[in-house]
């Protein structure tokens, strides 16, 4: 079922949950393991995440130098069908632009409705470290738009199609309301629900929303949460995706850090409540999903699903 559908028909909130697919040439077994975890808690479908391919390069014994594969993960299409036997769940892979063709996109797109997988995110990706802006790939996509357009020109209406959205704004957007318009482009183009990147104040949110609906954007806006759980993500998160961390959480994290026992537990201790109260909240404002990253970890999500779910 289309996740736009699922939300439309829930009489009552669900959660999500999002899992980064391993390394080629590993099983399976930490991912079924993580949902094994929360699977008492209902997640009506699981996200898999798609990275491009990383590339080094080694020097020849003649001096030359050759590029060579130095990371990759597997298909998130073959995990889908993983997950999907072992769970029966809904799963929704993501397809990116970087690093894929044109017709590279329609292979997977072709792969996706022969799984028999009812949804994919289509995103555009991240820029190579080496690059300043994102670059396609000769007869790539520069934008997700593209590919949602794609998406449809291939399949119709055969699958749901989600897009990212970014409550703080994409590092790329002049300001919120131009990357508003550009999300609203992706959904005139056939995306049909949205889900966001991880925010610590549910106030973005809010506005976010108020705002995708001032807009004329209709599809459901699926928050993302993701729990702090360590003294770096203060610095991590913010330089990695661009987003503000509350005073009051940096506060709280490192008087947490202070604790004479076990500080590195307090600091997760507080990550926890902290996104615990933030699903409360979400739930108290008729939020009828949330999205979860993982991030192959279960223990704080699990916690937070006990309280919330």
């Amino acid at each position: 079922m289309k996740i736009n559908e699922l939300i439309s028909l829930t009489d009552r909130p669900f959660p999500s949950l999002e899992v980064v697919p391993p390394l080629s040439g590993t099983d399976t077994e930490e991912i079924l393991r993580t949902i094994g975890d929360l699977a008492e808690f209902a997640p009506r479908y699981i996200n898999v995440t798609c990275h491009r391919d990383e590339y080094g390069f080694t020097q020849n014994p003649d001096g030359t130098w050759s590029r060579v594969l130095t990371r990759s993960r597997r298909s998130p299409v073959e995990i889908c069908r993983e997950i999907g036997a072992a769970f029966g769940i809904e799963t929704v892979p993501h397809l990116i632009c970087a690093g894929n063709s044109a017709d590279d996109l329609k292979g997977l797109i072709r792969e996706v409705t022969e799984a028999g997988i009812g949804n994919v995110m289509a995103l555009r990706g991240d820029s190579l470290g080496t690059e300043k802006r994102f670059s396609p790939v000769p007869g790539g996509y520069s934008h997700a738009d593209e590919l949602v357009t794609a998406i449809r020109e291939q399949t119709g209406d055969a699958l749901g199609i989600g897009v990212g959205g970014y409550p703080e704004k994409h590092f790329e957007a002049a300001n919120l309301d131009d990357d508003i318009r550009a999300l609203k482009h992706k959904v005139d183009r056939g995306a049909d629900f949205i889900i966001t990147q991880m925010f610590f104040d549910n106030a973005r949110f809010y506005d976010f929303e108020r705002r995708c609906r001032e807009a004329g954007i209709t599809v459901p806006v699926i928050p993302g949460i993701k729990p702090l759980s360590t003294v770096r993500h203060i610095s991590l998160l913010p330089e990695t995706f661009s987003i503000d961390i509350p005073l009051p959480l940096t506060e709280a994290v490192r008087e947490a850090q202070m604790d004479h026992f076990d500080p590195k537990e307090a600091v997760y201790r507080v990550g926890t409540d902290w996104a615990s109260a933030q699903v409360r909240d979400l739930l108290d404002h008729g939020v009828k999903a949330v999205h979860f990253y993982t991030m192959g970890r279960s223990r704080n999500i699990r916690e937070i699903l006990r309280r919330n779910f």
